[in-house]
C-alpha cells in the first residue's frame, strides 16, 4: 500500500500523494484534524470532476484491508461524512458510491474492538536503536527490563522478539489492557509466566510450551502498574532498563510518572544496581512535554537526547516530532 493507486495521476500532479495521506490517517484512524482535507479543497474548487474522491473512496472504505481490519463504525462514519461534505461543495452530480459506503456503515455493528493499522512503528523503530547497540545485535540474556506503558505490548513484543532479553516485565493499569496485552503477546509466539496469567482469558492456544533451553526465549511477565499506588514490592523488581513509548500526553500523570521513575532509581541506586531508562515520546503537546523534564529536574533527574535513527524502516508521520530521551540520575551523566 506504499505505491499511488493506479489511474490516479489522472486527477493532476500530486495526486497520488494526497490519496496515500488519506489512506494513511485512515487505516491508522488519524484524528478528522490531521486529514488533509484542506488541500482535498482547494483542488475541488477547480474541478467538478469526481475522480479524485473515487479514489479516495476505493483506497479507505473500499479498500479490501477494510473489510479485514475495519476501523471502528463512528471513525469510518466521520471520514465519510467529512468526504460527502467536501464533494457536495463542488455542486456536482451525487457519488452514489460515497452514501452507498456511508449506508453500509451506518447499518453496521460496532464490535467491541476496532483495529488499527501501524504503518508507522514510530516511537518503536527509535526505541529499538538503543537496545540494537546495546545489544550488539547478538542475543544477551543478561537484562531485566520493565516496560511502563505497555499498552498493546508492541514495543515489548518487537524487543522480546529481536533482542532476547533476560527478564521482560510488561506493565499497565487497567485489567482489560492487560488481558489483550497478554493475549497479543502468545499470539506472537512468547511464553507467558504461567503464574501470572489464566490461559482461559486470552483464548490463544499455547504451542512450544516446552522449549530446549538454548531456544528459550526471555522470561516474561505481565502485571498491573498503577503509578499513583505503586507498591514496595514492585520497586523492588529491579530492573537494569526501564522502557516507555508516548506517556507523554496528560499533564495529570506526568507528577505520578516521575514519581514512579524516581523510586525505581533510588531502590536501584541504594542496591549498587545502576538503572537506565529510556524514553520515546511523540512530542505532542510542548507545554506537557516541558513540564516533564522540568519535574525531572526538581527530582536530581537528568535528560539526554539520543539523536533519532538516520535510516527510516517504516512510514510515519515525520510532521510530528519524536525524541528519545535517556534518564538517569543527573550524577550519572
Amino acid at each position: 500500500m506504499s505505491a499511488s493507486p493506479e489511474g490516479v495521476e489522472a486527477a493532476g500532479p500530486g495526486a497520488g500523494d494526497l490519496v496515500l495521506s488519506f489512506q494513511r490517517s485512515f487505516f491508522t484512524m488519524g484524528r478528522m484534524d490531521s486529514l488533509p482535507l484542506p488541500e482535498l479543497e482547494e483542488r475541488l474548487k477547480n474541478s467538478d470532476d469526481s475522480t479524485l474522491i473515487q479514489h479516495i473512496l476505493q483506497q479507505t472504505v473500499l479498500h479490501p484491508l477494510c473489510n479485514k481490519y475495519p476501523p471502528s463504525v463512528k471513525y469510518r462514519r466521520l471520514f465519510l461524512a467529512e468526504l460527502i461534505k467536501k464533494h457536495e461543495m463542488t455542486g456536482a452530480e451525487p457519488l452514489d458510491d460515497l452514501y452507498d459506503a456511508l449506508g453500509e456503515v451506518l447499518r453496521s455493528e460496532e464490535l467491541k474492538m476496532c483495529h488499527k493499522n501501524y504503518f508507522l512503528l514510530n516511537t518503536t523503530e527509535w526505541l529499538a536503536q538503543p537496545f540494537q547497540r546495546t545489544f550488539g545485535g547478538q542475543p544477551q540474556r543478561r537484562h531485566n527490563i520493565l516496560e511502563l506503558g505497555s499498552g498493546i505490548g508492541l514495543v515489548g513484543i518487537t524487543i522480546c522478539k529481536t533482542c532476547t532479553p533476560k527478564q521482560y516485565i510488561f506493565s499497565d493499569c487497567h485489567p482489560n489492557v492487560l488481558q489483550q496485552l497478554r493475549t497479543n503477546i502468545l499470539s506472537n509466539g512468547l511464553l507467558l509466566d504461567s503464574d501470572t496469567w489464566n490461559a482461559k482469558d486470552c483464548e490463544v492456544e499455547v504451542k512450544n510450551k516446552y522449549v530446549s533451553e538454548e531456544n528459550q526465549g526471555p522470561e516474561i511477565t505481565v502485571i498491573g502498574l498503577d503509578w499513583s499506588e505503586v507498591t514496595q514490592e514492585q520497586v523492588e523488581l529491579q530492573p537494569d532498563i526501564i522502557i516507555a513509548t508516548d506517556v507523554i500526553y496528560d499533564p495529570e500523570v506526568v507528577l505520578c510518572l516521575v514519581s514512579v521513575l524516581e523510586k525505581f532509581l533510588i531502590s536501584n541506586e541504594r542496591k549498587e544496581q545502576g538503572s537506565v531508562v529510556y524514553l520515546a515520546s511523540t512530542v505532542r503537546n510542548p507545554e506537557t512535554y516541558h513540564q516533564f523534564k522540568m519535574e525531572l529536574d526538581k527530582v536530581g533527574i537528568g535528560h539526554q537526547v539520543i539523536p533519532g535513527p538516520t535510516r527510516k524502516i517504516f512510514p510515519y508521520n515525520r510532521c510530528t516530532e519524536i525524541e528519545l530521551l535517556k534518564i538517569v540520575f543527573a550524577h550519572h551523566l
